[in-house]
């Protein structure tokens, strides 16, 4: 990944209202920093990357063990019901290889806690998720490389298949999109949500679960996903995540008011 979290000395953490929600269409919510699928009673998370300060830790980076509580707090906001089913859309854990202690420790907390408001966990492959199978294991928790629901192609994002061909809506996460604004000095990173299309599918493009991850800024930054580029971003609709959703108009516009 491109982010480098502790750099943004002035990156405001932002106090996420727990309950903000967007219909995106009839059937699809945006809650939070989550997507909610409502016909399946399915919630859908992204980009945890559990561990990343262990990760910095062994670069000889100090940082402090924060960002697993402000997960669990985010989690317990979107936890007021039962759900038939929770995607994890891609990188729960942040190590490339090995699970790192704090990794294994804080993935079996959290998917026991999960456990607790679901009838059937699914983790979609992302590419931070080379080694999973002995947490995934003890928990009996199906791991995929894409699913689809109701018309609805959940993917991580970071390829495109071999085999895509045109679907309703495809949900992507990995490129943890975020918008930059301005106010006389002060600049502000929020996350956001982005909703566009490729090719003849919709595509909606999920913001990082993870604190640790402010976000790749779109309006300045090339994009990370080969589902994004630059010819098709212009026309995304942007909408930011703060204390309501705010819908922001075409990221286009963004990129000119950054040029």
């Amino acid at each position: 990944m491109s982010e480098k979290p502790i750099r943004f000395i002035n990156f405001v953490s932002h106090k996420l209202n727990m309950f903000p929600r967007f219909k995106l269409s009839a059937d699809l919510e945006i809650r939070g920093l989550a997507l909610y699928l409502s016909k399946k009673k399915c919630l859908i998370i992204s980009d945890l990357h559990i561990g990343y300060e262990e990760a910095l830790n062994k670069e000889g980076v100090l940082i402090p063990r924060f960002s697993f509580n402000d997960i669990i707090n985010q989690l317990k906001g979107l936890l007021t019901e039962r759900y038939k089913l929770v995607i994890i859309n891609g990188d729960l854990k942040h190590d490339f290889g090995e699970i790192s202690n704090q990794e294994w420790q804080e993935t079996t907390k959290f998917l026991n806690i999960l456990k607790q408001h679901t009838e059937r966990i699914l983790l979609i492959k992302g590419n931070h998720d080379t080694v999973l199978e002995p947490i995934i294991k003890r928990k009996d928790i199906e791991i995929r490389e894409s699913v689809e629901l109701n018309g609805y192609l959940v993917l991580h994002g970071h390829k495109i298949p071999p085999d895509f061909n045109s679907k309703d809506t495809a949900i992507i996460a990995h490129e943890h999109p975020a918008v930059s604004l301005f106010d006389g000095v002060r600049v502000e990173r929020y996350k956001c949500f982005l909703v566009g299309s490729f090719k003849k599918t919709r595509l909606i493009v999920m913001p990082s679960f993870s604190p640790l991850m402010p976000g790749n800024d779109l309006a300045t930054s090339k994009p990370l996903s080969p589902f994004l580029s630059r010819n098709n971003m212009n026309s995304f609709d942007v909408f930011i995540i703060a204390d309501r959703i705010y819908n922001f108009g075409k990221l286009g516009e963004l990129i000119k008011m950054h040029s």
